[in-house]
C-alpha cells in the first residue's frame, strides 16, 4: 500500500465536535463523506452511507430516513467505533463490497469474498439477454453453464429465473466455488452443479457434446496495459486472476468460443462478456460455418458489453 493511504488506515477518524460532544448522525455522516472525499475513492458518499448503515445495523434506506426523520440524534459511540474501522478501510482503497462482504445483483444479495470478482451491474446483461432468449425459445427447461462463475451471480440468478433448467457452475478457483455454492444455498438455486475446472483445457470429460442450451461466460478480458491503468481499488483488492487472461485480454474468450461450438447444441445460444473494444476480435473467432448469426450487445450505457452467437 502506498504512504498515501497509510493515513486514514492507522487511527480512527476524529468524530467528535469542538465541545467535546458526540457528533450527529447528520454531522457524522458528512464527516466521512468529507474524509473519504479527500482519500480520493470511488463515491464517498454512498461509501459513507452503506457503511454506516452497516456499523449500526440498518440498511442503507433506513439510515436515509432516520437521518431526514431525525438529523441530530447522536451516534452511539459503538457504532461510531465500528463505523470508524469500515472508513479507514475504505480510505485506504478497500472496495465496500469485500467490507461489506456483499453485493447486489439482478435484485439479490450476494457474497462476495476477495476470491471473487465484485459483480457489476453491466454483467446483468448477460442474464437479461439468455432469459429473452428462453422466452422467445419457448423453452421451458434446458440445460446451461456459466463459465468462470465466481461469486456464482450469474448462475445463480438464471438458475432461480429459470427453475426449471439444469445448470452448471464452472471455476477454475475452489475458493470462488466455495462462494457460489454458498451463494446457491442462500438463495435457494438447488437445481446448480458446481465443477471445479480450467475451460481454457478441454471439458470433454466434464460437459459432453452438443449438451447446452446456453453457455454464458465473464472470462477474464483484460489486456496487460489495460490492467495497468485500472483504479487501484480494482489492483490491488480484486483477483487479477480474474481480470487479466494474457498480454492481449482475448486469450480466455478463444477457449470460451472452442467450448461453445462443441458444447452447444444446434440452435443454441453463446453469452460472453468482453472488453469493449474487442468486438471484432471476437466475431473473427465465430466462424461462419459453425455459427448462424453473431452480435455485439451493447449496456445500458451504450458500450460495447456482450458477445452473443446462435450455433448452427
Amino acid at each position: 500500500m502506498s504512504d498515501s493511504n497509510a493515513s486514514p488506515a492507522s487511527g480512527a477518524f476524529p468524530l467528535s465536535s469542538p465541545t467535546g460532544r458526540n457528533m450527529t448522525l447528520d454531522a457524522a455522516l458528512r464527516t466521512y463523506s468529507h474524509l473519504l472525499t479527500a482519500a480520493g475513492v470511488d463515491s464517498p458518499s454512498l461509501s459513507a452511507e452503506l457503511l454506516l448503515a452497516e456499523a449500526m445495523g440498518l440498511s442503507r434506506q433506513r439510515l436515509i430516513t432516520q437521518r431526514i426523520m431525525n438529523p441530530d440524534a447522536l451516534l452511539a459511540p459503538a457504532d461510531r467505533e465500528k463505523a470508524d474501522a469500515f472508513m479507514a478501510r475504505r480510505a485506504a482503497g478497500e472496495p465496500t463490497a469485500y467490507i461489506l462482504g456483499r453485493k447486489e445483483f439482478f435484485g439479490r444479495e450476494f457474497l462476495v469474498t476477495p476470491a471473487t470478482l465484485i459483480p457489476r451491474p453491466e454483467t446483468e446483461l448477460l442474464v437479461e439477454t439468455a432469459l429473452d432468449f428462453a422466452a422467445s425459445e419457448h423453452r421451458d427447461a434446458g440445460n446451461f453453464a456459466d463459465f468462470g462463475t465466481g461469486s456464482g451471480a450469474i448462475a445463480v440468478s438464471l438458475a432461480l429465473e429459470l427453475p426449471a433448467w439444469q445448470g452448471l457452475a464452472l471455476d477454475i478457483s475452489r475458493d470462488a466455488l466455495t462462494a457460489a455454492r454458498h451463494n446457491a444455498a442462500r438463495l435457494g438455486a438447488h437445481t446448480l452443479r458446481f465443477l471445479q475446472a480450467d475451460f481454457t483445457s478441454p471439458l470433454d470429460s466434464s460437459i459432453p457434446a452438443c449438451s447446452l442450451d446456453l453457455l454464458l461466460a465473464n472470462p477474464p478480458y483484460v489486456s496487460e496495459t489495460e490492467y495497468a491503468l485500472l483504479s487501484p481499488e480494482i489492483r490491488l483488492y480484486e483477483p487479477r486472476s480474474a481480470l487479466v487472461p494474457g498480454a492481449c485480454g482475448t486469450e480466455h474468450a478463444a477457449a470460451v468460443c472452442r467450448e461453445a461450438a462443441r458444447t452447444l447444441r444446434p440452435g443454441g445460444l453463446l453469452l460472453m462478456e468482453m472488453g469493449m473494444s474487442q468486438g471484432d476480435a471476437l466475431l473473427a473467432m465465430l466462424e461462419p460455418a459453425t455459427w448462424r448469426t453473431a452480435a455485439i450487445l451493447p449496456d445500458l450505457a451504450g458500450l460495447p458489453r456482450v458477445v452473443a452467437a446462435r450455433r448452427r
